[in-house]
């Protein structure tokens, strides 16, 4: 599937109960230290296999939060950034890394999105949102915000970048480069 054919015009989809517990927005507000452990957190991914991220101790981890949605539902801004992050997915593994991308959709819709998307790195479902919480992405108009961190194969936090209009997301060359200077 085509990045241009994920946007969508239909905003039926806003009219739910949790888009309005969402509705306000809430700016990133990370307290995560750099060179200190990063939040440990338990989820389920899309295969049904439970990743708790503690258990990457001895390799370092790629963490994408992302606020895309399933069908006519999607981001515009998430849906090609996830594209791009799962084509270079064989680079993130060959120095050692693992890529980690966190939705807050429903397991059944993450399951969606991974399979029109075909994302091959772990794709988690965090509906609850306790994850992005944990790491302080923020949130508006009905979801959290994206957000990237780089944690070393020790558990630390080494990079980080949180939402802003005038960057949405860390590019992939730059995870690439964090990964590769840790």
């Amino acid at each position: 599937m085509r990045a241009t054919q994920l946007a969508s015009t239909d905003a039926l989809w806003l009219l739910n109960p949790y888009f309005f517990q969402n509705f306000l927005p809430k700016p990133a507000n990370c307290q995560l230290a750099f060179g200190k452990p990063a939040p440990d957190f338990l989820l389920q991914s899309v295969d049904e296999k439970t990743y708790q991220l503690s258990s990457f101790r001895g390799k370092s981890v790629v963490l994408i939060f992302t606020r895309i949605f399933t069908g006519k539902q999607r981001r515009s801004i998430c849906a090609p950034y996830i594209l791009a992050l799962s084509e270079i997915y064989p680079q993130f593994l060959s120095l050692g890394a693992e890529l980690l991308i966190v939705g807050s959709t429903s397991l059944r819709d993450s399951k969606i999105i991974q399979k029109e998307l075909s994302i091959s790195a772990p794709f988690l479902s965090d509906s609850s949102c306790s994850s992005f919480r944990l790491y302080g992405t923020g949130k508006a108009l009905g979801a959290p915000l994206p957000a990237q961190f780089v944690i070393d194969s020790e558990g630390r936090l080494r990079f980080q970048h949180l939402f802003s209009l005038a960057h949405t997301h860390a590019t992939a060359a730059r995870l690439l480069w964090a990964v590769r200077n840790l």
